[in-house]
C-alpha cells in the first residue's frame, strides 16, 4: 500500500485509508510506533515494543518470586 507524505497545516504527515485504520483496528487520536526493520524501512505497529519488552521482564519477575508475592497477597 503507497502512502503518501502530505502538509497537514504547520506539519506534515500521512494519510491512513479506513481500510489501513479498520485492519490496524485504529481510530483518530490512537497512536502508532515505528521500529526500525533492519533494511532501511520502518514498521508501524499499534502497539508499543517497549512496553511488550517491560511485560516479559515482569512475568520473569513474577515467576521468580512467585511464592513471596503469594504471601505478600495474603
Amino acid at each position: 500500500m503507497k502512502l503518501e507524505v502530505k502538509k497537514i497545516g504547520n506539519s506534515t504527515g500521512l494519510i491512513l485509508p479506513k481500510d489501513l485504520l479498520a485492519k490496524l483496528g485504529l481510530k483518530p487520536g490512537d497512536a502508532l510506533h515505528a521500529t526500525p526493520d533492519g533494511e532501511g524501512g520502518v514498521r508501524l505497529t499499534p502497539y508499543d515494543p517497549d512496553f511488550e519488552q517491560s511485560m516479559r521482564l515482569v512475568d520473569e519477575i513474577m515467576d521468580e518470586y512467585r511464592d513471596t508475592l503469594k504471601e505478600l497477597a495474603k
